[in-house]
């Protein structure tokens, strides 16, 4: 008979391996748990309620918000201020971080960022969307957190993960010690570990792009598209194009089959789309643990400087050959940095010329 481990045994099995054994990063994730749960009640009874539809507001990045945005929003901030672990949580949905007042938050050391409802704009459609969400222990020892607790780079993630509520719910994660996925048991109300030790494959042939926009890429990206699209029967070519426009669910069809996700920046979007904190950062640490890369196409995205709360980025994530391929044919035809510079880059990365 098989062993039923759900996701809070789990949790607790696995305390001696954060690198705060005390319990309260078990209990954070715990939180964010039972606020997942809720939230894919109601995305799942969408179409029966009045939750479709805007908002009638927008985000600080002046995009409009839909009522369940705004729903999801609410339900993670009240989840975290309830269990007292957290002390600063930064959402898509604020224009400024909020601060958890209260005795019961008081000497909390974490920080979380968070998007709330990845992909909201397919929810009218039925399409599959997800959570994203990122843990950080607080820097400042005294008084209250501040925006200096927020603006960590990517290096310094405790955990990170998603949540996807598809044709199942799934709730994936790391703590910097490999990568397991959850999947949600409607008929006992808990996330079940599916997906042990997961690894996406060094290759793949599936790639992630919203094409429409190709004529305000970069050369280096398409260049990269027309290699994907040559016939070459060694390497599996041509690849499959396939994009939701939900990063988490794009991603997670990657981590499971092989492929590559890109969001890269535009003559609209010269600093990319997509936002460093709390999509890009925590995307690329569990792709990280689960064996593949992720950068912007030139630099590692847990590397980058994070300068602002809603900093954006480009992205290019998923399996490693397939993202090392996308970064050489950047430097070669998009280059940001001086000849000698994108040489020793190039060498480091082992590419040979062309895009044969």
């Amino acid at each position: 008979m098989q062993v039923v481990i759900t996701l809070g045994q789990f949790i607790i099995e696995k305390q001696n391996d954060f690198p705060y054994a005390k319990g309260e990063l078990s209990r954070l994730l715990r939180d964010i748990g039972i606020a997942a749960k809720i939230v894919n009640r109601e995305v799942n009874k969408a179409g029966l309620m009045d939750i479709l539809g805007d908002a009638g507001t927008m985000n600080i990045q002046g995009e409009s918000q839909k009522k369940l945005d705004v729903y999801a929003n609410d339900q993670f901030i009240s989840a975290l201020k309830s269990g007292g672990e957290c002390c600063i949580v930064a959402s898509e949905e604020n224009d400024e971080f909020v601060y958890i007042d209260g005795e019961v938050s008081k000497n909390a050391k974490y920080i979380v960022a968070i998007d709330p409802l990845d992909g909201s704009s397919n929810i009218d459609v039925n399409v599959a969307v997800g959570t994203i969400f990122s843990i950080y222990r607080r820097k400042t020892t005294d008084g209250k957190a501040t925006l200096e607790d927020v603006l960590q780079n990517g290096t310094k993630q405790v955990a990170a993960g998603y949540v996807i509520y598809g044709s199942s719910t799934m709730m994936v994660y790391t703590t910097g010690k490999g990568v397991n996925g959850f999947t949600l048991d409607p008929s006992i109300g808990e996330f079940c570990l599916s997906h042990p030790a997961m690894k996406i494959p060094k290759d793949g042939t599936i790639y992630s792009i919203n094409e429409g926009n190709y004529v305000h890429f970069p050369d280096g990206v398409k260049k990269y598209l027309k290699y994907c699209q040559v016939e070459d029967l060694e390497s599996k070519r041509p690849y499959t194009s396939r994009y939701i426009g939900s990063m988490v669910a794009d991603i997670h069809r990657n981590l499971i089959k092989g492929g590559i996700f890109i969001y890269p920046k535009t003559a609209s979007a010269p600093q990319g789309k997509l936002r460093l904190v709390y999509e890009c950062n925590p995307m690329a640490f569990l792709i990280e643990q689960a064996g593949g890369r992720a950068t912007d196409g030139y630099e590692r995205i847990l590397e980058k400087e994070v300068v602002s709360l809603h900093q954006r980025s480009a992205i290019f994530i998923g399996s490693e050959n397939m993202v090392y391929k996308a970064e050489s044919l950047m430097h070669q035809f998009s280059p940001q940095v001086e000849d000698d510079v994108a040489e020793t880059k190039l060498a480091k990365l082992g590419v040979i010329g062309g895009i044969d």
